[in-house]
């Protein structure tokens, strides 16, 4: 099987210093990877080789079969969803959410003279039912709140049904309510085998769904450690990545994560 991502070596360097640093890393059809670590650590020049839109100064980064540096990027961008702050920005705010999610399907932000298939509003239409967004389909974008704008970004991404899914801390700015409502349909979309391979960006082990698998952990510019989550996502490789001592707790299908001091006893491993 092709590996969805195969990084290998791969350095990035801005004047006369690296910002990503010999990373070797490959990704198949099927897992959900949490990406973590410091700010600064090098999370968003990874997730901009991962979808095509920066190539490595050295080493190889190969996505779906395609290898950066001798590929039409502009074919291979496509097939990579992504969700984050940057391209949030670009929706118009005077939107709609119908329309906000089936031009995706043209790779736009911003409705104008496209034409679009009936296939394309049907699946416009499910992805926004099945985001929670029914009621909110005529409401412009700038009058959502951002737990709603979060939701029509991630019902974006997936409107051109793609084969990679970069979520890129989608539960920034959310209150208490809107990160647990995301958090539980997340983990429904990474319990659905016909899910893309998904990677999600986080500061914080509380926004991890459950059903994801493997984790990457990463500390200045370099890869801290890798494999299943339950073996990242600890005390010892978290402490690692972080540079603090850190407690890190699993209950009911989450995680907690707290700084260690002597006064309250022995670290938990």
């Amino acid at each position: 099987m092709t590996p969805a991502i195969a990084l290998s070596d791969v350095t990035v360097v801005r004047g006369q210093r690296e910002i990503l640093s010999h990373v070797t890393w490959t990704v198949t059809e099927g897992q959900r990877w949490v990406v973590m670590g410091p700010n600064g650590a090098g999370k968003t020049t990874l997730m901009q080789i991962c979808s095509g839109y920066m190539h490595p100064t050295s080493g190889s980064a190969t996505i779906l079969g395609n290898t950066l540096g001798a590929t039409n990027v502009r074919e291979l961008r496509p097939r990579i969803g992504i969700s984050s702050a940057a391209t949030a920005n670009l929706l118009p705010p005077q939107e709609s959410v119908s329309d906000a999610v089936v031009t995706a399907a043209h790779g736009v932000s911003g409705r104008w003279r496209e034409r679009y298939d009936q296939v394309d509003h049907d699946r416009a239409q499910s992805l926004i039912e099945s985001w929670g967004l029914a009621d909110l389909r005529s409401r412009r974008i700038g009058t959502l709140s951002e737990g709603e704008r979060k939701r029509v970004h991630i019902a974006r991404s997936l409107m051109a049904d793609p084969e990679i899914l970069i979520l890129d801390e989608p539960a920034a700015g959310l209150d208490v309510a809107g990160r647990e409502e995301l958090i539980e349909r997340l983990s429904n979309l990474a319990a659905d085998n016909r899910a893309p391979v998904l990677i999600l960006v986080t500061h914080h082990v509380e926004e991890i769904p459950p059903n994801f698998t493997h984790a990457l952990l990463m500390s200045d510019a370099h890869v801290s450690n890798q494999g299943f989550v339950r073996d990242m996502i600890a005390s010892e490789p978290m402490s690692q990545a972080f540079k603090t001592p850190l407690v890190v707790e699993y209950s009911e299908g989450r995680w907690y994560a707290r700084g260690w001091q002597p006064s309250r006893g022995k670290r938990a491993l």
